[in-house]
């Protein structure tokens, strides 16, 4: 699954670019730069690498445009959901064709002591990491547009009333896929329920507050965007251990 590995790292570095630099061409420029930069340091080049990595190139500059139109115009969210969830799909379909990660990341490993962990997994994990930061934010805004809880930007959101949440899901999802490999799931399970009973009195202050008026749309995001970021920080931690 190295090519899958090249193309969550790519999309990873490219959002925080975007996010960094404040500037779409940026990110839409990285990716690619991103695919073909993981290519040689991972020493992916036989044919079936080239064909998934050129796949995995257009796929990160498609997924960079498309969730910036998303969020501007708050519509058309599940085109980028699409690709980029097709992507992921077609990239573990066709993982037979991809070679084992070499090169000088495999030799850096080695160096470091870090040979027995495998390459192959060891890149996975790295991508996964990345994904949990700014990505899976975005991913978690599309799914919360997609169903009509969030607003285009520079409109008042729901999540004006639940302070801290882009930085919270980051450090939670990290958490959770820190704890599964180190093999603890039930403390990762902990953190789940840990959040519920940490936001419980803030919705019931919004509750008490507005007398119940605009609270059903902020319970909404909470409970949708919560297990969209769980269910990210799952995924990515399957792909991590396998």
């Amino acid at each position: 699954m190295s090519a899958l590995a090249v193309f969550l790292s790519a999309v990873g570095l490219a959002d925080i670019c975007r996010k960094l630099a404040g500037r779409q061409w940026a990110a839409l420029v990285a990716g690619p730069v991103l695919v073909l930069a993981g290519a040689l340091l991972a020493g992916l080049w036989r044919f079936g690498d080239i064909v998934l990595l050129i796949l995995a190139a257009v796929a990160a500059v498609l997924w960079v445009h498309l969730s910036a139109v998303a969020e501007r115009t708050g519509t058309r969210e599940g085109r980028a959901l699409t690709v980029f969830g097709g992507t992921v799909a077609l990239l573990l379909v066709l993982a037979g064709w991809t070679s084992p990660v070499g090169g000088p990341v495999a030799d850096w490993l080695h160096w470091v002591g870090l040979g027995d962990l495998g390459p192959d997994r060891a890149v996975m994990i790295f991508a996964v990491v990345l994904l949990q930061l700014v990505t899976a934010n975005q991913l978690v805004r599309l799914i919360l547009g997609a169903v009509g809880a969030v607003r285009p930007a520079g409109e008042p959101q729901p999540s004006d009333r639940l302070k801290g949440g882009r930085l919270l899901g980051p450090m939670e999802r990290l958490l959770i896929v820190g704890l599964g490999l180190g093999g603890q799931i039930g403390a990762a399970s902990a953190v789940v329920a840990a959040k519920g009973i940490i936001r419980f009195p803030e919705l019931n202050a919004q509750r008490k507050e507005n007398n119940g008026a605009g609270i059903d749309e902020v319970t909404e995001y909470f409970l949708v965007g919560s297990f969209a970021s769980w269910l990210i920080a799952m995924a990515g931690l399957v792909l991590a251990l396998n």
